[in-house]
């Protein structure tokens, strides 16, 4: 399986900036073409529809391809983003990486699960103790916490 591309976010940011005020996919190559190939230029542009980029099929062009537009919301998010990703040390191994977000995602899970069986147990000794709608209230809790469980479950194992 090949490795996805670098994330250049120069290229990302000059194509979101050409299409904060609307352009057309030929004018992209033109303009980035001095500064990246085109095998680049083409992964910036896939690369921008995650933060926002999207075309608009009424307005293309036979000769200058898809028209591009972003909204200024999402641009303004991809540059926090970009503020964000600069300020990061590089990933150097990403199988650590990888290793210590798997345990993360356990512990947290763990957690999660802990939190419902104690909400339960403390819930069932409040109702031993005659404690109805207080017991009843934390055994409610607990189901909820243990529905919030099973949801993260189902998206963790898709990861793991």
């Amino acid at each position: 399986m090949p490795s996805p591309p670098a994330l250049n976010l120069d290229l990302i940011a000059q194509v979101l900036a050409m299409a904060k005020t609307g352009t057309y996919r030929q004018l992209v190559f033109e303009t980035l073409g001095p500064a990246a190939s085109q095998r680049q230029i083409r992964a910036a542009i896939a690369q921008a529809r995650q933060f926002g980029l999207r075309s608009v099929p009424s307005l293309r062009d036979q000769e200058l391809g898809t028209y591009y537009q972003v909204s200024l919301a999402d641009y303004e998010a991809f540059q926090v983003a970009s503020t964000t990703l600069n300020r990061l040390p590089p990933a150097t191994d990403l199988a650590n990486q990888v290793a210590n977000t798997q345990q993360a995602l356990r512990q947290m899970l763990r957690a999660v699960a802990a939190c419902s069986l104690g909400l339960a147990g403390l819930g069932g000794w409040c109702l031993l103790a005659g404690r109805v709608q207080t017991g009843g209230g934390l055994w409610l809790a607990a189901l909820v916490v243990a529905g919030v469980w099973t949801a993260q479950r189902a998206i963790a194992r898709r990861v793991l």
